[in-house]
């Protein structure tokens, strides 16, 4: 599968708030990005049919799909492209590459950030980059935070907390003398990106 260039995709992360919008949500996606589903508080015969839902857009859009809770045996019949694991585990990272899986996980911290190179994680999404809704006494990362955790964890660097387009844009031309390429990563910027962007909190604990 080819996909896009990471200026033009980005990654969804499915919560509460997108229960219900969530495959709305994902159809807007551009070919190549990612859709990461959480959506823990759903009852687990309603999980899996907004997986089962999200996995036929993700066929049709050229997306990639990422489960979170999930075991690598769950994700091979479901037959998704990763897991999202918010544990770091090295065993079941390297599990997953045994069996193909891309995996992912969230870095807040130079603890965290050391937890997933050590387990060899694919993608780190590190966050929060801007105020948080969810918390709104987390403070946000500095560039020089963002840059420090992205190559600490040795994966491909994924911004998330408060991120649209036109802030990743600028990400990524401050992380150019770094040699980097970070992707993003949103919540409510997906929702409806034909509404004006306004300055929200959008981040939660992934």
């Amino acid at each position: 599968m080819t996909f896009c260039h990471p200026s033009r995709t980005g990654w969804l992360l499915t919560d509460a708030r997108l229960a219900r919008h969530g495959v709305a949500a994902a159809r807007r996606l551009p070919p190549g990005s990612t859709i990461i589903v959480r959506s823990d508080d759903l009852a687990p015969n309603a999980r899996r049919a907004l997986m089962i839902r999200l996995k036929r857009i993700a066929r049709a859009r050229r997306l990639r799909l990422f489960v979170a809770a999930i075991s690598v045996d769950q994700a091979r019949r479901l037959g998704v492209n990763g897991i999202h694991l918010r544990s770091r585990s090295a065993d079941e990272a390297r599990i997953a590459r045994r069996h193909g899986l891309a995996t992912s996980a969230p870095v807040h911290s130079r603890t965290e950030a050391r937890a997933a190179a050590k387990a060899g994680i694919d993608h780190a999404l590190i966050s929060p980059m801007f105020d948080t809704r969810s918390h709104p006494d987390a403070r946000p990362l500095t560039q020089r935070e963002f840059i420090r955790f992205a190559l600490m964890s040795r994966a491909n660097a994924v911004a998330l907390g408060g991120m649209t387009l036109a802030r990743f844009r600028k990400l990524q031309l401050s992380s150019a003398a770094s040699a980097m390429h970070p992707g993003w990563a949103a919540i409510d910027a997906w929702e409806n990106r034909r509404q004006p962007q306004r300055q929200k909190r959008n981040w939660v604990p992934t």
